[in-house]
């Protein structure tokens, strides 16, 4: 980009995501994570932080992060630990966070990501490191009626997250929102977690600033890190608000990263802007030491490759994979893959059955996931099945049944539950054999010489207004059939 007083300058983001891991229990004890329990009634004395509790680690939360690890191309170390992490939130019973400092469980990874500038490339995005930590409660302020009160609910104290650090390569808010998208895609994708952001288990802060070319000399604004954004939306908005405002502010003051620390603000969506919260403490103010309590762990090579080949096929493979193998264009395999893996196998079900991708995908992406969405159900509760689709689709491929006779047997499906065949039954639909088409056709042209006429001086398209007649004579009359019927004809 170019400021408005002709220096050149870049966007440069990093983001920090909090990813809530799918156990059952939480990292240090046996409290369940579920969510939306009432206040503090999933808590014990370890989560509590009471005295002489002691934490037991949950193995669960470490298989999921090596998980994690391998699908972002992460190392993954032969031994890891725990640290303590220090500060004082009403939300933190204990007064400090067990997390991981210098041997995080992850580390040096990356994600390709489309580039939004350039559809045709890719970019690539560094992981710097994913490392375990439990979570803090929850503060919720209440300020009705001239009140200041703050409530505060324990039931998240000690739930398990994988906080994953990239780099930062980020150059727009787009490439931000298409991190965040692909991460998203492969934690919910291996079943790491279910990224619910409006359940709290998918959190994002963006570290940003500006590096400004400036008579040959780079200069860097303040960095600036923004939390409180619940919405992917959000992070674009609140980024593309602070690189707005952080110009404005340098283009006013001349500040630099050298002459200001490193500040947190809070994003307001309804407001749109972003306000300063507190001055970001580095590593040394957290006084991180080894936490006593939490005996290292050994990460054997046998139980990373063990996971490793567990890991299965990742989205991008799947991509690829399903526009090679069904013929369909690469936006219909993003389009299907992004849904998850139940719909995955659906698709590959229904193609395989019907000996057409392309038609199964746009079947699948326009009258399926439509009901789907209508219905508010998933693919598992979805009445036709994967081999039922096939095999509907397939009549059409084979011109037994047109589009718009299938959609009839395809809604009855739906309501009924009944088979393709009892379908069809049921709406009374019948094959045409050739020779009554024929007739069919022959009587049309009869009764419409012009349509003869106009066709032999060029005009092809004349057939058209037939077809409508056909179907009105036979609803079963297929419009493609009838259109090579006519053709066949008025060519003889």
């Amino acid at each position: 980009m170019t400021l408005s007083n002709g220096y050149p300058a870049q966007t440069v983001i990093g983001l920090e995501v909090h990813v809530q891991l799918k156990t059952e229990t939480k990292l240090f004890c046996g409290c369940s994570t579920t969510f939306g329990a009432p206040p503090n009634t999933q808590v014990c004395p370890v989560c509590l932080g009471l005295p002489g509790a002691l934490p037991v680690m949950n193995d669960a939360a470490i298989e999921l992060s090596i998980r994690a690890g391998l699908a972002i191309d992460c190392s993954i170390p032969p031994m890891t630990k725990w640290d303590r992490k220090q500060y004082f939130y009403p939300d933190l019973p204990k007064g400090y966070q067990i997390s991981q400092f210098d041997l995080p469980i992850c580390a040096d990874g990356f994600i390709e990501i489309p580039d939004p500038a350039d559809p045709d490339s890719t970019r690539h995005i560094g992981i710097l490191r994913a490392h375990l930590e439990e979570d803090a409660g929850k503060s919720m302020h209440d300020e009705a009626a001239g009140r200041s009160d703050t409530r505060i609910d324990l039931n998240r104290c000690g739930t398990p997250l994988l906080e994953i650090v990239s780099q930062p390569d980020m150059r727009s808010s787009a490439e931000a929102k298409a991190y965040l998208q692909e991460l998203k895609l492969r934690m919910t994708h291996l079943g790491i977690s279910d990224c619910e952001m409006q359940e709290g288990s998918l959190r994002v802060d963006a570290n940003v600033n500006l590096h400004i070319e400036v008579d040959g000399k780079k200069i860097a604004t303040p960095i600036v890190e923004v939390k409180n954004m619940n919405s992917f939306r959000a992070v674009e908005r609140a980024i593309e608000h602070e690189v707005d405002r952080q110009y404005d502010l340098w283009e006013e003051t001349g500040k630099t990263i050298d002459d200001e620390s490193k500040t947190t603000r809070g994003w307001d969506d309804n407001a749109g802007i972003t306000f300063l919260q507190r001055e970001k403490e580095e590593s040394a103010d957290y006084r991180y030491f080894p936490d006593p309590d939490l005996l290292p762990i050994r990460l054997p090579i046998e139980r990373v490759e063990a996971a490793r080949a567990n890991l299965g096929e990742l989205p991008g493979a799947i991509r690829i994979r399903l526009a090679q193998q069904y013929g369909i264009k690469p936006y219909d395999a993003d389009v299907i893959v992004n849904q998850g893996p139940d719909l995955i196998a659906y698709f590959e079900s229904a193609a395989t059955g019907s000996g057409d991708g392309k038609r199964t995908s746009s079947w699948i992406q326009q009258d399926v996931m439509r009901t789907l969405k209508d219905r508010d159900i998933g693919i598992g509760e979805f009445p036709v099945d994967a081999d039922s689709l096939g095999k509907l689709l397939e009549k059409v491929a084979s011109g037994e049944l047109d589009n718009a006779r299938a959609r009839d047997v395809f809604a009855h499906m739906i309501e009924t539950g009944q088979s393709v065949e009892a379908a069809i039954t049921a709406l009374g639909i019948e094959s045409v054999d050739n020779s009554e088409l024929e007739t069919l056709c022959q009587e049309l042209l009869d009764a419409n010489p012009q349509v003869a006429e106009d066709f032999k001086a060029g005009k092809q398209q004349a057939v058209g207004s037939l077809i409508g007649q056909a179907k009105k004579k036979n609803p079963n009359a297929n419009p493609q059939q009838v259109r090579e019927t006519l053709i066949k004809l008025l060519q003889g």
